[in-house]
């Protein structure tokens, strides 16, 4: 595989020669980020958001602010893509102003036409299979704390994610096998990670050497560095009738001191927004062991590594 990036659309998609090298570039822009402020100059970024967002929407538009780019938001009043015009038409369309498109989506099929049928670079910032922007930032976060978790390299990281097997928790087991980062995936039943996913993940562990741990049972979690969570109701479903049986379905597997300790881990993460007292204690959330706000600020110097590499 190139090291070429021409999109990001899924973490399968790239090489763990490509993620260290966006993960390097993510650190240097972030240390010193005036020796890039013209990187994008002359450069207009097209910002698709078929959902609401507040950590996407601004690392984003101000990320390429500080890189010299223009950044032009489309949000939901031109209804799903798709419906008012076909995708290929709309990516056909923003590719005679744009210089790449960002696109934030319900279904992944689109984030594909969009690179299809477009003839700019595709960032991916989330859809219902990945959120690979997330997955980078994770790992740009993680790469920063190597010292303080006493480790010299990403690939003697043990991470663990516990909660809904989701697009996010698809992109870091993706990311972490390519890596050869030990991953645990810890789910409740019924909400396993999909079986082509899974699949996917395993033959890069097996790659990588990287050691995969699918299981439903807390007390297999094992020895754990990091431990990482999300929402256990995803985005739109919050006033779903079943809340309170998915509530307590999950109950057993919300993320506190008490399961930091049968880990030993020493970091928690979360990509928000939290819901506080369901998937993560707020005593966890606001304490010294999480770093949930470093991770939403390597959003931007992800993302503009990512803009940078497929820009210059």
């Amino acid at each position: 595989m190139s090291n070429q990036l021409n999109h990001f659309l899924a973490d399968d998609q790239l090489n763990k020669n490509q993620l260290l090298a966006l993960i390097e570039l993510a650190i240097k822009i972030k240390s010193n980020p005036t020796d890039y402020n013209q990187a994008l100059a002359g450069k207009s970024v097209a910002m698709i958001f078929e959902k609401p967002s507040l950590r996407t929407h601004v690392s984003f538009d101000m990320g390429i602010n500080k890189l010299g780019g223009h950044a032009l938001y489309l949000g939901q009043q031109n209804g799903k893509l798709g419906e008012r015009e076909r995708v290929s038409d709309y990516a056909k369309n923003l590719s005679c102003f744009a210089d790449a498109i960002v696109a934030r989506v319900f279904s992944h099929d689109s984030i594909q036409g969009l690179a299809k049928h477009g003839s700019v670079p595709v960032i991916n910032a989330l859809c219902d299979v990945y959120h690979p922007c997330q997955a980078l930032a994770d790992f740009v976060t993680l790469a920063e704390l190597l010292p303080s978790l006493n480790k010299s390299e990403l690939s003697s990281v043990k991470l663990a994610y516990v909660g809904d097997g989701n697009n996010v928790s698809n992109s870091l087991m993706i990311m972490a096998a390519t890596l050869g980062v030990d991953f645990t995936l810890l789910t409740p039943t019924g909400y396993e990670a999909q079986s082509d996913i899974v699949a996917v993940a395993q033959a890069l562990a097996d790659e990588s050497g990287a050691k995969l741990t699918i299981t439903t049972d807390v007390e297999a979690i094992g020895a754990q560095d990091v431990i990482y969570t999300d929402t256990w109701i995803s985005m739109g479903d919050e006033d779903a009738s079943n809340k309170a049986k998915i509530l307590a379905h999950f109950a057993p597997y919300q993320v506190n001191h008490q399961l930091m300790t049968k880990a030993n881990a020493s970091v928690v993460m979360h990509c928000q927004p939290a819901h506080l007292e369901e998937e993560i204690t707020t005593e966890l959330f606001d304490s010294e062991m999480a770093v949930v706000f470093q991770q939403a600020e390597n959003r931007m110097w992800a993302q503009n590594a990512v803009l940078v590499s497929l820009l210059k």
